[in-house]
C-alpha cells in the first residue's frame, strides 16, 4: 500500500473504530451488512468481496497487522477488519485532597520567576 493510500486507509479504519464504539445503530450495520457499513466510513472493497468483522485477535493492537489483513483482502477477496468491543475507560473515585488539589487548593508553590496562581 502506497503512502497515501495507507494514509486514507487508517483514517477511514479510525472512524469505523470510533463509530463502532460510539453509534449502537452504526455497530449493528457493521455486523449485519458490513461491506455498507465501512463504506459509510470511506472503506470501499470490490463488489463481490467479503468484509468480515474479527472481534478478537488476541495480544496487542497492531495497526501495521490490520494494515497487511486489509492488504490481503485484495487478493483473496476477503477482507477483515478487526473492530474490538469498545475499550473500557478505568475510573474511580477522587478524594477530598485529590479534589482539592485539581481545584487550586494544592498548596505547593512553583517558585517560577512569574506570578502564576501558586505564587501569587
Amino acid at each position: 500500500m502506497e503512502t497515501r493510500e495507507r494514509a486514507a486507509f487508517v483514517g477511514s479504519y479510525t472512524k469505523v473504530l470510533t463509530r463502532a464504539w460510539s453509534d449502537p445503530q452504526f455497530a449493528e450495520r457493521l455486523e449485519s451488512a458490513p461491506a455498507a457499513a465501512v463504506a459509510e466510513a470511506g472503506l470501499s472493497v470490490p463488489s463481490g468481496a467479503d468484509v468480515v468483522i474479527v472481534r478478537s485477535l488476541g495480544g496487542e493492537p497492531n495497526l501495521e497487522a490490520q494494515v497487511r489483513l486489509w492488504e490481503e483482502g485484495a487478493r483473496s477477496g476477503e477482507y477483515r477488519l478487526h473492530v474490538p468491543n469498545s475499550p473500557q475507560v478505568e475510573t474511580k473515585e477522587l478524594s477530598e485532597a485529590d479534589l482539592a488539589a485539581v481545584s487550586g487548593g494544592d498548596t505547593t508553590a512553583c517558585c517560577c520567576c512569574c506570578p502564576c496562581c501558586t505564587c501569587t
